[in-house]
């Protein structure tokens, strides 16, 4: 079976594994892990940030993030394909006890004159908006990179009107692997960021928040109240840490089998956009059969965007490191039996 449903499919290699057993360890909690503490010191220098936190996972640093900078009753706002919106629980209104406020924009990109459209007047009537979260590499938008440039432009407006910006940057090493530019260009225009070491990096488990002392110091008092307070955590902060300083380099790699899966998918008649990085998003008016169709085939895939006016759906396939050329010619010929089967 090639499981193409996510890049969180991965299993830790043997270098990684040796990493995480002979990792030095201590208590996380009291600040005593020496393999934590270097992983959360490396990721900060990475991003160009004074200080950053480890905690379970993305949702977590993502909701921590959020918390950090908002009062109850606040408003976010965000893209309404957003991540945080879409795929963690509630968790703004359930944790922080703030609303969102969701704006559109063509594959997650939000302009400075839609973010200034959504902005309040000081008025006892509304909630006060004190956050604006962005996501590079956009996962519904099929990984698609947040520009540089119109990344600082909506930063900067938000600045302007006052709000604090939080980048999900889940899969933001991947937006540096598809363009060349450092990952901490975009982490400068944003006051927290969040990045996981659990998708394209390979790890089996961990993400961490990066920013100013005040803001994860913060951070380290919210986690331990969200259940993220974990002891000898080095064992698998070794897995991160390995990840970061060896995997993030190699992500070119995925971003071609991606291109290479959507070149013969297209070949086999297809609908696809060419993927930007990892993620390819196939059409379909049946997502669902399809979905079906190809496990029966033998490749698993998960529902991209859901439908939108009167557009069909999309099925989406994820390229990772355990994903080798072999696998994406399987895959391409697995789906070419299902649309000749579809055919007939």
């Amino acid at each position: 079976m090639i499981d193409l449903r996510s890049d969180t499919v991965t299993r830790p290699t043997e270098g990684m594994r040796r990493a995480m057993l002979e990792a030095p360890v201590g208590d996380d909690v009291f600040g005593e892990d020496p393999t934590v503490n270097r992983l959360e010191e490396y990721v900060a220098a990475l991003l160009g940030k004074v200080a950053a936190i480890y905690a379970p996972s993305g949702t977590m640093t993502n909701q921590i993030g959020v918390f950090v900078t908002t009062n109850r009753g606040d408003e976010v706002l965000l893209h309404e394909d957003a991540h945080i919106f879409n795929y963690e629980g509630g968790a703004p209104a359930l944790l922080s006890g703030v609303q969102v406020r969701t704006l559109s924009g063509e594959r997650g990109v939000i302009s400075p004159d839609t973010l200034r459209d959504a902005i309040r007047p000081e008025n006892v009537h509304f909630p006060r908006q004190r956050l604006l979260c962005l996501e590079n590499t956009h996962n519904r938008a099929g990984g698609a990179v947040f520009p540089p440039e119109d990344f600082a432009a909506v930063s900067e407006a938000a600045r302007e009107q006052g709000l604090k910006v939080h980048l999900d940057g889940a899969r933001l090493f991947n937006a540096q692997a598809a363009t060349g530019i450092p990952a901490r260009e975009w982490c400068e225009h944003a006051d927290t960021v969040s990045v996981c070491s659990s998708k394209g990096l390979g790890a089996p488990v961990g993400s961490l928040l990066a920013g100013d002392e005040a803001a994860i110091r913060e951070a380290r008092r919210v986690r331990k109240a969200f259940g993220g307070g974990m002891r000898q955590a080095g064992i698998v902060a070794a897995g991160s840490l390995y990840a970061f300083e060896r995997n993030i380099e190699r992500l070119p790699e995925d971003h071609e089998s991606a291109r290479k899966l959507a070149d013969g998918l297209r070949e086999a008649g297809y609908a696809i956009a060419p993927p930007e990085t990892n993620i390819v998003l196939v059409e379909s008016d049946d997502p669902a059969g399809l979905i079906e169709a190809l496990e029966r085939a033998g490749v698993l895939a998960t529902l991209g965007s859901a439908p939108a006016g009167g557009r069909p759906g999309t099925v989406r396939l994820c390229t990772h490191l355990d994903v080798d050329d072999e696998a994406v010619e399987a895959a391409v010929e697995a789906a070419t039996r299902v649309a000749v089967a579809s055919a007939r």
